[in-house]
């Protein structure tokens, strides 16, 4: 049985660089994750870790685009030693 994911769309636009010009460039990403992100997004925000709900979402988002890249590539040796400090990371984040 083909396991189901969520399918997400992520449009990422440059506002403004750091050297004062108007950004130019623009990126649509579709991609899938096991988790419901809009939830994670709430509970991350809930938790209060963070002084902002923007950066909660923020972090959130990134954790859970990394992670779900490491859950696909699971044998991939270029996550053998940040494996078990990210296992270590989720579970006393989720312990908060």
């Amino acid at each position: 049985m083909e396991k189901r994911n969520n399918v997400y769309q992520l449009d990422l636009k440059e506002i403004s660089l750091k050297n004062g010009d108007t950004g130019k460039q623009s990126l649509s990403l579709n991609f899938d994750n096991h988790d419901d992100l809009f939830q994670i997004f709430e509970v991350i925000q809930s938790k209060q870790i963070f002084e902002n709900k923007e950066t909660a979402t923020e972090f959130a988002l990134g954790l859970k685009l990394f992670t779900e890249v490491m859950l696909k590539n699971k044998n991939h040796p270029l996550f053998d030693e940040l494996r078990p400090a990210i296992l270590d990371f989720m579970k006393k984040l989720k312990s908060q």
